[in-house]
């Protein structure tokens, strides 16, 4: 194992703790907001300022990604939010509602900008080899930063109270800079000549980049003109803003179903359904990382179309009235194939050139938020009239029907190459494009 890989080690390790703050954060300040206001319109719009800041500061943070150093941006996004929250502990109680309103379109444009510019960097970190594994340990820091920011939140306000809270928050963020600011780590693209890249991949990369440019007049549309050499990709974006809306679906709809199930212990399901998700999750990011040590092979756009099938239909049975014991498999089967789908998503945009990379990861924040909010009020509407599993059924039906015909395209593209092979700039090599 290389030294890049046992620093981004230390890096996942960071990011893990600040992903603690970050879900402890959601939890605590959206009860503080209703705890101050006493009024649930505050609270809900409170996270609508949120969610519509990381849906408007996710091109922006692909552009700044682009040009300013991208460990610069985490640091910087770090310790904005500690600053914040520090501000909130200090200020007098009269003046705590404006600063909530201020901490949302912090820590929503802070998130985006620190996850646009971890995901964009990953190659120029552990090499493009190790990006598929790199992700795998990103992924699983979340799971448990989830499970363990989620669980502990209510214990931690009930014992300690929200000043605590805020305080543990704030010292997530400065773990986090701090770990970064102690990595002697890369996160932009080496010069041309300090680069080993083999000479067809970085002609390549050039001839990309050159497009880019000469297209978009510097930069300002390199996204759009990207998206356009890349259906493939393009079709990708698009499915995970599809899988947006189911997955507002299922969030929305877990703690009806769960009150609906137990009205005595509303929380018992919900709670049991998140832990088995998390697990199911981090067993496929093992099995991620030990199969592509083994093969050096990376899951390709077909994995990807496949585990978003299979996600939906798990998350669709989950609201179907099943057993205790078979609804927990089909849980820990959900959360295997929401990891499978996230890494090889990742995975793949992480394949676009340095130069565009960054901006590309910006577009898809903006969009899987927008669908993820869009899905929040539709659910949150339609719930109202119809049942948890025909909302949920009807939302991630539609992400099957989306991932099918892509998948179907992706087949009918690899018969017509092996038929009649021609060249595409829009198309992974096929050491990558092939890998199921």
């Amino acid at each position: 194992m290389g030294v890049e890989v046992k620093r981004f080690r230390l890096l996942v390790a960071g990011n893990a703790v600040s992903a603690y703050g970050s879900y402890l954060n959601m939890v605590a300040l959206n009860v503080f907001v209703y705890h101050l206001t006493g009024s649930a319109l505050t609270a809900g719009l409170y996270m609508a300022v949120r969610l519509l800041t990381s849906v408007a500061s996710g091109v922006l943070a692909g552009a700044l990604a682009s040009r300013i150093p991208r460990k610069r941006l985490m640091v910087g996004a770090d310790l904005t939010q500690a600053t914040a929250l520090v501000l909130l502990l200090l200020a007098p109680s009269g003046a705590r509602v404006a600063l909530l309103f201020g901490l949302a379109v912090v820590a929503g444009a802070c998130s985006t900008v620190s996850g646009v510019s971890l995901r964009s960097a990953v190659p120029e970190i552990v090499g493009a080899d190790l990006r598929t594994r790199a992700n795998s340990l990103l992924a699983t820091g979340r799971s448990l930063a989830m499970v363990a920011g989620f669980g502990s939140a209510s214990v931690i306000v009930a014992q300690l109270g929200y000043r605590w809270a805020f305080a543990l928050d704030a010292l997530t963020f400065l773990v986090s800079a701090s770990v970064l600011l102690s990595l002697p780590i890369r996160t932009e693209a080496a010069p041309a000549g300090d680069s080993p890249a083999p000479a067809a991949e970085a002609e390549a990369k050039g001839k990309a980049e050159a497009k880019a440019k000469a297209d978009d007049g510097g930069g300002r549309w390199a996204t759009v003109v990207l998206l356009r050499s890349m259906p493939v990709v393009a079709v990708m974006v698009l499915v995970r803003a599809v899988d947006g809306l189911g997955s507002s679906s299922h969030n929305v709809a877990l703690p009806i179903y769960s009150d609906a199930l137990d009205h005595a212990h509303p929380a018992a399901f919900i709670s049991q359904f998140w832990a088995t998700w998390a697990i199911g999750n981090i067993a496929v990011q093992q099995i991620l990382s030990r199969w592509t040590s083994r093969t050096g092979r990376s899951p390709g756009e077909r994995v990807f179309a496949l585990g978003a099938c299979a996600m939906s239909a798990a998350f669709i049975l989950v609201f179907a009235g099943l057993p205790t014991a078979l609804a927990v498999v089909v849980a820990l089967l959900a959360g295997m194939a929401d990891g499978l789908t996230e890494v090889a998503y990742v995975s793949r945009l992480q394949t676009v050139p340095d130069a565009q990379r960054a901006r590309l990861f910006g577009l898809s924040a903006s969009v899987e938020n927008l669908g993820f909010g869009l899905g929040m009020i539709l659910s949150g509407a339609l719930l109202e009239h119809f049942s948890p599993l025909r909302v949920v059924g009807g939302f991630h039906g539609l992400a099957i029907v989306l991932c099918l015909g892509f998948l179907l395209l992706l087949v009918r593209g690899a018969a017509t190459r092996r038929a009649a092979p021609t060249p595409a700039d829009d198309r992974l090599p096929a050491s990558e494009g092939e890998r199921v």
